[in-house]
């Protein structure tokens, strides 16, 4: 498979599950947390079809285009395992949903942050809240739930909060 083929087949199923994650927290309140700017375009999409929720950003480095970057008090910038620590005390509400495009394209690296963040992202999740995550997260809470028909196990990670407290 062609490198643009795969993107394709990688974007398009970011999407459905985008799509379908949106779906899942209709009926919660709480804003959305989107864990890697990059370029923008997730961001921007979740924008056009999350209902006027806020979305909370976190990026290292921002560097999207300004038309796909949040207002200052929406973003956090800096290390993910310094900036969801400190989000705790700074958002005013738990998040229903959030969306972790945290990969490096090196599978080590990315395996260590997966493994770091988990627990300070769960503190800003409410109970119910989804988590989808183009890496495998492990938090005690999180209970795995299907991928959407037609992607592929492991391509994403999909899962919900325990409503329980634990």
């Amino acid at each position: 498979m062609s490198r643009l083929d795969s993107m394709i087949r990688r974007l398009t199923a970011q999407r459905v599950c985008i799509h379908y994650a949106l779906d899942l927290i209709s009926d919660l309140n709480g804003p959305i947390l989107e864990l890697g700017l990059g370029n923008g375009r997730t961001y921007d999409h979740l924008r056009e079809h999350s209902e006027g929720r806020e979305i909370f950003v976190f990026e290292r480095s921002p560097a999207a285009h300004p038309s796909c970057t949040p207002d200052p008090q929406f973003l956090f910038e800096g290390d993910f395992r310094e900036t969801l620590k400190r989000a705790a005390s700074d958002l005013k509400s738990l998040a229903a949903f959030a969306h972790c495009d945290i990969g490096s394209g090196v599978p080590e690296n990315d395996q260590v942050l997966a493994g770091a963040i988990g627990y300070s992202l769960d503190d800003l999740l409410i109970p119910g809240a989804v988590i989808l995550s183009d890496q495998a997260l492990h938090v005690e809470q999180w209970k795995a739930i299907d991928l959407p028909n037609g992607i592929s196990e492991g391509r994403y990670f999909l899962y919900r909060k325990s409503e329980e407290r634990g």
